[in-house]
This record gives C-alpha cells, structure tokens and sequence, in this order.
C-alpha cells in the first residue's frame, strides 16, 4: 500500500463486510480510504458480481476497481456448515459489520443485528437495504434504476418528451455515503458511550432525501415540476446555449449578474430594460425569446471566446465536457487529483478521495483479486494450513 494505515485515522478499526455492486462497497471504501482494515467475503465461485460487470479496465471492472482498493478479499461458502466458525471468529475482532445482502438473508444466515450485538454489544451493524427492513417494499429487489423510479427521480430528470434516469447510480451512491457517515457517527458515539449501534437505511430512503425540493414544491403548491432537460424550470438564462463550435452552459443568479451580462457579454446594454426580461420571473416567461437573443450573438463565437467573455464579465459558466475530456481536466491535474493503485492487472489510474484532511494521506491500497487475502486472513484466525487446503478442494473458500 501507498500509505501506512499507522498513521491514517482509522488506524484499528477492523470491517467485516458481506457487500456487492455498489452501495455497501462506496461505503466501505471510503472507510478504506482513512485507514480502516476493511475484509471483504465474496462467494468462492465469482465473488462480489460487480466483478463481471465488464471487463474494460485492463480485464477488470470498472465498477469494481472503483469501489474495492485498500480491501482484502476473503472466499467463504456462507451455506457451509464451517462459514458460521469463521465468521463467528471473524466478528470477534471486528469493530463493524456491513451487509447488503438480498432481503432477509443475513437474517437467515444467523448473522440479524439483534443477534450480532447480543454476543458484542460493542459491534456495529450496518445494514444497507433496497427499500427498508419493513413496510410493504421491505422484501422487493432494489436496483438504482428502479429505486430512482420509485424516488420520482425519473419523472422530473430528462426532457418533456422524455423521461429519463440520472446517468450515474446516484441511489447506491447516496446509499453509501450515508452509510459511510452513519458508521463514522456510531464509532463516536461508542467511543464516548462503549455501546455500538445497530444502522438500517435505504436506497430508498436516501434517495427521498434528495428529492427534498421537490418534494416540498409539491407537497405545499399541489403542483409537480415539469422535466426541464439541462433548463432551469424558474430561473432564466440559466443552461445550455449554442455558440459556434458547441454549447456553453451558463447561470444568471441576480440582477447585477443579468446587467453585466447585457452589457459585458451580450453587447447589448438596453436589454435589461426590455420589459420581456427586465426580472427573472418576465425572462422564464420569454424563455424561448431571451434564447434566441443570445444564440444570435454567441452564433458567430467559438466556446472558448464566449466563455472568456463570460469569464471576463464573472458570470457563472461551464464547458459540457465528454468523460475523455474530465480525464484530461486541468483542474484535476493542476491538483494532482491522480494517482495510481496496484490490482492483478497491473498499476491501474485512481482518482483521490474528494476530501482532503490537513495532515492525512488517503490509504490508496491494491484493488484485491477474488480470494487474493483467503489463506492469510484464515491463518491470522488460527487455523492450520493443511485444513485450509482441505477446504480449497471442498470449494468452502
């Protein structure tokens, strides 16, 4: 590893998390990336299935190079007879366990909150569900497609036309992060306290969270947000325009930003005295004119000249860049926002964490290969050699 785990803020806590695809897996990692040990039990035969996702990042996935550095992969047959000793010494020296399971099955693997902390009091236990451990949906698969559905995400994300899913897994993603400070809160509060904590929260739920404006909108005015595509609904100009070699995407906030705009940008000082667009609430009602004013100037302008005038002016504006392009961004390498992690295929590019603590370096550790810390993990906990090799051939591990 990159760095030593000594000197990270984590340094002693132990993980033991039963995790796959993404929600669970970004919460660890972000446990990982401050120093926490994090043992990740995968299935003997394929391992966590975000595994197979996709084979683009040097015969591995991306999804799956993105959410497990810094771990340690242990195979175990959760259905064996053995799993329940292992993991039962496993938990002994854990600080946390992490599940995201199907509905129900660390409950039938034994391995329910009550029964955790009723042998370690001191444990936590988080548990990441779909939908909840209750209510009509608590049984119902989750995936971040049908969970931005449910949510109301997909019927306000798109164009009028078109309805449409937030391009990333933004219901996992918020799973995680929630889960990530819900973890980091119970290892405080049994720090003062010496009790752990039981955690249950949802995609769901996370997700409903976020669609709080939205929510309030309708809830106090009766009526729903139309789909706006990269528009705002009441707030004019404010998204994308077209110039001559693309769009430039830009955000007018206030009165002194739209007479500067006029002015400095556009050319044309009059215009914020035209009554069509003298306020926000008369430029959203003549939306489509103030558009057609403002592509007829910015028509002849290449992106980068408008955005220097844009800049120039201190008006709020962006470039929509392709993927390829934020690899490339200046910021990021201004920044030094990369940096390389090892995996099975060799040094692959890692971004850094997004937080930055003065004095602490992320744990930026190896990507593991399925099984790769099995045999160790198995010996720390005192069993012999020759049983682990039995239980090799026995597919246990």
């Amino acid at each position: 590893m990159s760095t030593s785990r000594t000197a990270s803020p984590l340094a002693g806590v132990t993980v033991i998390t039963l995790e796959q695809a993404v929600a669970a897996p970004f919460a660890t990692r972000q446990l990982a990336d401050l120093g926490a040990r994090i043992i990740k039990i995968e299935r003997p035969d394929a391992g966590d299935f975000a595994r197979g996702y996709d084979t683009s990042v040097k015969g591995l996935s991306a999804h799956f190079v993105w959410l497990n550095r810094s771990k340690e992969s242990l195979t175990l047959d959760l259905k064996h007879p053995i799993a329940a000793d292992i993991l039962g010494r496993l938990l002994s020296r854990a600080d946390v366990f992490v599940q995201n399971l199907a509905p129900g099955a660390a409950d039938r693997l034994g391995l329910s909150a009550e029964a955790l902390r009723a042998r370690d009091p001191r444990l936590i236990v988080c548990n990441i569900s779909g939908y909840g451990p209750d209510g009509p949906y608590a049984a119902k698969k989750a995936y971040d497609l049908l969970v931005q559905s449910e949510a109301g995400v997909v019927s306000i994300t798109g164009t009028e036309e078109a309805p449409s899913r937030v391009g990333i897994s933004i219901a996992d993603i918020a799973a995680g992060m929630y889960a990530y400070s819900a973890v980091l809160t119970a290892l405080i509060r049994r720090h003062a306290s010496g009790c752990g904590s039981t955690v249950d929260l949802s995609l769901f739920d996370a997700l409903v969270e976020w669609m709080g404006f939205p929510l309030y909108h309708t809830a106090y005015t009766g009526e729903e947000l139309r789909r706006s595509g990269s528009n705002h609904l009441s707030i004019a100009p404010y998204g994308p325009f077209r110039a001559a070699d693309g769009h430039i995407f830009l955000a007018i906030q206030n009165t002194r930003e739209w007479v500067r705009f006029c002015s400095e940008v556009l050319g044309r000082p009059e215009m914020y005295d035209d009554e069509r667009f003298r306020t926000n609430e008369q430029r959203v009602k003549h939306r489509d004119a103030l558009r057609a004013v403002i592509e007829a100037v910015f028509a002849p302008l290449a992106v980068d000249e408008v955005a220097a005038r844009l800049d120039r002016a201190q008006i709020a504006c962006a470039r929509m860049n392709s993927v390829r392009e934020v690899l490339e961004h200046p910021q990021l390498t201004a920044r030094g926002r990369w940096t390389e992690v090892g995996s099975q295929a060799g040094p692959l590019r890692a971004v850094k964490p997004p937080v930055t603590i003065d004095g602490v370096e992320p744990v930026m550790g190896d990507v593991p290969a399925l099984g790769q810390h099995t045999g160790a993990i198995l010996e720390e906990l005192g069993f012999d050699r020759q049983t682990i090799a039995r239980w090799r051939q026995e597919a246990v591990i």
